[in-house]
């Protein structure tokens, strides 16, 4: 049986979509060093442990599992570390996507769906941010995704490869029965860190600025969540296989809310007041970010169905409480 390889699917959206290919009847193969990702997250398919860096290990993999189609999460994700490390946004995820690539070429394996991110777009000129918004990254790792982005195009006309880009917007949640979820160390994203507080596992959040043009005075941010973009994935990957052209899709809402918003929303879920305190504005931090996901909606027939900000923290503070790993 032909199977799909998830780099990175021991991480938080990779594990989640090795769950809903799994559903789909899908059989999936994990790989995936563990640096940031958890074996416990991979609850279906293959596990394979081991490092894009090193190409003999990759091209074993190929050579034992009839792979299909690539769906490539392992990266370096932080726009922080970014910033301090660029050597290492390059190196790793361009040069490991570069070996990626390789192999499949000489294994005959022509599908395959990108992990890409809405910093690609770097300060957005427009709100909501649709495909055809310039992309201009503002950090090496913007950059980096921008990059294979831009590989991939070359890469489909000289050799075939198909391939889907899916621009996300801000993941949140966690699986509806609590089974996997977030789980970052250091965790720098803000939902759990707010749930942290509420779970007395944080002290307080920093607020970076409130004094944005919003209505709050704090930035907005499109939400998503995951078990949402897990299914994109799953309709991505019908969409190489019945033979459609190579694309770009974002993947949000087109619904912003702000930090106030969702401390709000938080405490209300949690019965917590949610400490925080405000700090200096981070830099490269826009106002807003907020995606139209129309092309999506149409030409995937990808709706979201679990990412109002309600869901979302629900979701997430059940996987909080009930904490696996």
């Amino acid at each position: 049986m032909a199977k799909i390889l998830v780099t990175g699917g021991a991480g938080y959206i990779g594990s989640h979509t090795v769950r809903e290919l799994d559903r789909h009847g899908f059989a999936a193969v994990t790989l995936d060093n563990l640096s940031e990702g958890h074996r416990a997250a991979v609850v279906a398919g293959r596990f394979e442990e081991g490092d894009l860096s090193d190409p003999d290990f990759v091209d074993s993999v190929f050579a034992r599992h009839e792979i299909s189609a690539v769906m490539h999460f392992a990266s370096r994700c932080y726009v922080g570390e970014s910033m301090e490390n660029p050597s290492r946004y390059y190196e790793e995820n361009v040069g490991n996507a570069l070996t990626l690539f390789r192999i499949m070429r000489k294994h005959g394996v022509r599908k395959f769906i990108l992990s890409s991110t809405c910093a690609t777009y770097g300060n957005p000129e427009r709100i909501p941010i649709d495909e055809a918004h310039p992309q201009d990254p503002v950090n090496p790792y913007g950059e980096s995704k921008y990059f294979i982005e831009r590989i991939l195009k070359h890469y489909d006309r000289a050799y075939g490869m198909s391939f889907v880009g899916l621009r996300y917007f801000n993941a949140a949640g966690a699986s509806e029965d609590a089974l996997i979820g977030e789980s970052h160390d250091p965790e720098t994203h803000l939902i759990p860190l707010v749930l942290g507080v509420a779970a007395g596992t944080v002290d307080k959040v920093t607020v970076f600025g409130d004094d944005y043009p919003t209505a709050d005075g704090t930035c907005i941010r499109d939400y998503i969540h995951v078990l949402d973009l897990a299914a994109a994935h799953v309709a991505a990957l019908q969409w190489l296989n019945d033979g459609k052209p190579s694309k770009f899709f974002n993947l949000g809402t087109g619904t912003g809310h702000s930090i106030r918003e969702v401390l709000d929303t938080a405490g209300r879920i949690t019965g917590t007041d949610i400490s925080f305190e405000v700090g200096p504005r981070r830099s490269g931090d826009p106002p807003a970010l907020v995606a139209a996901s129309g092309m999506a909606n149409r030409e995937l027939g990808w709706n979201t169905a679990y990412s109002d900000l309600e869901t979302i923290l629900k979701t997430a503070w059940d996987w909080e409480t009930n904490r696996r790993y």
